[in-house]
């Protein structure tokens, strides 16, 4: 089994340096804008907040431990993380409905306002960044983009490289079709 450092001696190093070097670029320029929007500082959200409203958003109400897990994060941290958005109003918690013991995290309607203009004002970012770009172009750029961050997620999860590409496949169809399905 080649080692890591078996593959990057048969790549080629002055794409793989290109390619680190963007991506450290694009992760600045990202979190200097925060992606918040077209000239709106209010339309800016916090990466954990908008991540964590986007999953409950998508998946309806969790527990912790189900939004931790779907994230690739701990409890510790998604508890820290979404104790502001409780506390601003953006989330509730409310009794599970099975066992009125545990507690789920739900969208509150006024978080779902402030996501909905979040999403919409980065829309106009992404579509100002990308003025020029065929549909095309952004549609293999958002591909290549996912399966970049599924490559990454794998990674992360510690899946040997012969199962990292199979889940990438799968998160990628799975990511690709959320995102290009109509918005509820």
């Amino acid at each position: 089994m080649p080692t890591s450092q078996d593959m990057t001696t048969d790549l080629d190093q002055g794409l793989l340096d290109a390619l680190q070097h963007q991506v450290a670029v694009f992760a600045r320029r990202a979190e200097q804008t925060r992606l918040g929007g077209t000239g709106q500082l209010r339309n800016s959200m916090d990466r954990a907040a908008y991540l964590l409203l986007n999953r409950l958003d998508q998946e309806g109400p969790m527990g912790v431990k189900a939004l931790a897990a779907g994230m690739g994060i701990d409890s510790s941290t998604v508890t820290r993380q979404v104790a502001p958005l409780v506390d601003t109003g953006l989330v509730k918690r409310t009794s599970h409905p099975e066992d009125g013991r545990a507690v789920v995290l739900q969208l509150s309607p006024r978080g779902q306002a402030r996501l909905d203009e979040v999403r919409s004002s980065r829309r106009k970012l992404m579509a100002e960044v990308t003025d020029g770009w065929t549909e095309e172009e952004r549609e293999s750029f958002c591909t290549l983009l996912t399966r970049f961050n599924s490559a990454l997620s794998a990674r992360q999860a510690g899946l040997p490289p012969a199962e990292r590409e199979a889940e990438q496949e799968t998160k990628t169809e799975t990511e690709t079709e959320t995102q290009t399905a109509p918005a509820s």
